[in-house]
Parts: C-alpha cells; structure tokens; sequence
C-alpha cells in the first residue's frame, strides 16, 4: 500500500448542535476519500448560514446537507502547489436530521457526507446515472473500510418496499 496523499485539514465550528464529530475523526473521513494531496476547510453550519450559502451558490431555498467548493489548486506561495483546495460546507442541523429520518447512526451520516464532499473535491458527480453509480461505488468501499455500512442499502431496501 502507497503512502496517503498529503491532507491539509482546517475544522471550523460554525454551529452549537450536538453530536458533532470532533476534528481527529472529521480527518479520519476526510483522509479515507482523499486520492490526491488537497488542502480543505471543514465548515460545520447551522440552519442560517446552511441555508445563506445554498441560496447564494446553488440558488436553494433550504439549507442543505453538504455543499462543496472546488478551488482548483492550491498556490505555490500557500506551499501546497499542485494540491487541490476547496471547502466542504456541513450544515449539522440538516446532517442530524436526516440520520433520525434515515435510521443510522449520527457519526456513520458525517462520515459519509465527508467523504461525498472530498469525492466531489476531485471531481467526481453524481449528474448522470453512470457517474452517480461510480460516486456511490466509491463512496460505499471507503465507508465499508471505515467500519460503517453501505449507506445507500437501506435506501435501496426502501424503494424496493414502495
């Protein structure tokens, strides 16, 4: 096994709710999904500026559960030249809801979302079927590799009841 790709990580709280994952596990997500070094800022928001930043960058009227922010690469004065940058918004409110909605385990729900923002970091999407699939592959072996179950089984399991 290759040595992990550099992670330059920054941890802003933005938000009081509880059940945040602290900054060492934030980076654990963040490092698993990570395929090339990247310099990223973990902003964790409440419902006001979740909802802010959704409205301005995507035009949403709700706040959302992840956004990302893809800066391409980082300069070579910041020291990390050639490495990505960008921000991963997660608005905490939203994250701890749909874990109540979903049925899973709060710290399983962040681990995921951090690892769908670093994935789209690098440039995967989920805007047509074939991309989605590779996106959820993707996402499904680093969280099985974390110890966390596949996220969208469940999901799978509930569509396939309706």
């Amino acid at each position: 096994m290759g040595s992990r790709p550099t992670l330059t990580l920054t941890v802003q709280y933005a938000t009081e709710e509880p059940g945040v994952p602290s900054r060492s596990r934030l980076r654990t997500f963040a490092q698993a999904a990570l395929e090339c070094p990247a310099q990223v800022t973990l902003r964790l928001v409440d419902e006001v500026e979740g909802r802010r930043l959704n409205r301005e960058f995507r035009g949403g009227y709700t706040p959302t559960n992840v956004l990302t922010f893809d800066y391409g690469e980082a300069d070579s004065e910041s020291g990390h030249g050639g490495a990505l940058a960008g921000d991963v918004v997660l608005c905490a409110p939203v994250i701890a809801a749909e874990a109540r909605a979903q049925g899973k385990p709060l710290e399983a729900h962040y681990a995921h979302l951090v690892v769908h923002g670093i994935l789209h970091l690098q440039g995967y999407d989920h805007e047509r079927d074939d991309q989605a699939a590779m996106m959820e592959a993707r996402e499904t072996e680093i969280l099985t590799r974390l110890g966390y179950p596949d996220p969208y089984a469940a999901m799978s399991a509930r569509a396939g009841s309706a």
